[in-house]
């Protein structure tokens, strides 16, 4: 009974219902078509009380059919509440105007059966959208008094892939073959990379590994990772060779440029430690001057915090760019104006990703799986383009004595550790 009443379930179970209510009385005539449409609301509803609420992990094919039909029903349903809402407005508009009443007659007869049809057609259309990517995005990142050694330094950045019960080992070898063809300097994992435990999940996100070469790969933990469990997924990425930053930062020297990355927790890991937020002011190196400064930060929404600590460049993902309509509208209401792509923050540019992966519905509407290629310029101009040059650069070396073995050419002489570690006190 307790589950029943946890707010979150309350919540839920009133929009479900108010939403049912809703299209029952304006798309069925009968106790059966009323029944039929119960059944994708009710599979809906199932997951948070058995594996949210109830904390039961998915442990088969069963419960993967369960997710499947639950994030399935939840894109159809969108689809066809939206197609209900616009058969309405059209009724009321030929209603009014004498002209259209044979418009205003086929709505009555035949626009069910269009709302039907039509969220099937969204939701198949959006399922191939997303399924077929990531698609590489390029973006150029004008730097004032960018240092020459800097001059094409490329990021590639692989964002919410949500590795789970939708996506899997066959979608993240694709992931890794396409960003070793494009040959980055660094590459930004900006969080929610699972949706599940450890035991699970291993065999799915093992191609990851391939990217930790030249220890190049920098990680930050998004807030579905802390709910898969934070402490146990960074130990095994860090065991893949990715560098996993919380709160923390690394300096890197090529030449006389240096660039720092830094990376800090989310908001999620207040779930297991109520005093830890995320610290952009702790994943800066002050002492690294001149420097470029990059910040991974899974939540946009860490941007005023970071421009003031000094970053010149975050990447952030999360928002999925609303993934699917009308949420792509909805958004920029909630993370306006760093909701999706390319956008300022004073000095600072801010980078949103709309995800290289999907979660829950394997469906995009409107947007498009990405992964994501940013150029660091001199050129006051923004461009981002869909296709752009791919070269490589030289290898990287780090300052710190601690950089993982054999990844990275031998720090310069007289170099100390500028790796920092801190959790919000």
């Amino acid at each position: 009974m307790s589950r029943i009443l946890d707010p979150f379930v309350v919540v839920i179970s009133a929009i479900l219902a108010a939403g049912y209510a809703y299209l029952a009385w304006r798309l069925t005539s009968s106790p059966a078509g009323s029944l039929a449409l119960a059944l994708p609301f009710l599979a809906i509803w199932a997951v948070p009380i058995v594996y949210w609420i109830g904390e039961r992990e998915s442990r088969g094919r069963l419960d993967e059919l369960v997710h499947g039909l639950a994030y399935l029903s939840v894109a159809w349903l969108n689809f066809v509440l939206v197609l209900t809402v616009a058969r309405d407005v059209m009724l009321l508009a030929t209603a009014a105007l004498p002209p259209l009443a044979a418009a205003h007659a086929t709505l009555l007869d035949a626009g069910v059966a269009w709302v039907f049809v039509g969220a099937v057609g969204a939701v198949g259309a959006g399922a191939l959208a997303a399924l077929r990517g990531p698609h590489v995005r390029h973006v150029d990142i004008p730097v004032d008094g960018l240092d020459v050694e800097l001059e094409g330094l490329r990021i590639v950045q692989i964002s919410d892939l949500h590795v789970g019960p939708t996506i899997g080992a066959a979608y993240v070898g694709r992931v890794v073959e396409m960003t070793e063809q494009l040959a980055p300097d660094v590459i930004a994992l900006t969080g929610d990379i699972v949706d599940g435990p450890i035991r699970r999940l291993a065999p799915h996100v093992a191609a990851l590994e391939r990217l930790a070469t030249g220890g190049r790969a920098f990680l930050v933990l998004g807030n579905h990772d802390y709910y898969a469990g934070a402490a146990a997924w960074t130990t095994h990425f860090e065991a893949m060779g990715l560098r996993v930053l919380q709160n923390s930062h690394v300096t890197l020297e090529h030449g006389g440029a240096r660039l720092v990355i830094g990376g800090v927790i989310d908001f999620a890991a207040r779930h297991t430690d109520p005093a830890a937020r995320p610290r952009p002011d702790l994943a800066v190196d002050g002492a690294a001057k001149p420097a470029f400064r990059l910040l991974l930060a899974h939540n946009p929404k860490i941007a005023p915090a970071a421009e003031q600590a000094g970053f010149d460049l975050q990447l952030s993902g999360h928002t999925h760019a609303g993934q699917f309509f009308p949420w792509t509208l909805a958004i920029h209401l909630v993370h306006g104006p760093h909701a999706a792509g390319l956008s300022r923050r004073g000095r600072m540019w801010v980078y949103v990703s709309a995800g290289t992966g999907t979660w829950g519905p394997p469906v995009r509407f409107g947007t498009t799986p990405e992964l994501t290629v940013l150029r660091l310029v001199r050129s006051p101009a923004v461009r981002v383009d869909a296709l752009g040059p791919i070269r490589r650069r030289p290898a990287w070396t780090a300052r710190s004595p601690r950089a993982w073995p054999g990844a990275w050419r031998r720090p310069c002489a007289g170099a100390s550790s500028s790796r920092t570690e801190g959790r919000a006190p």
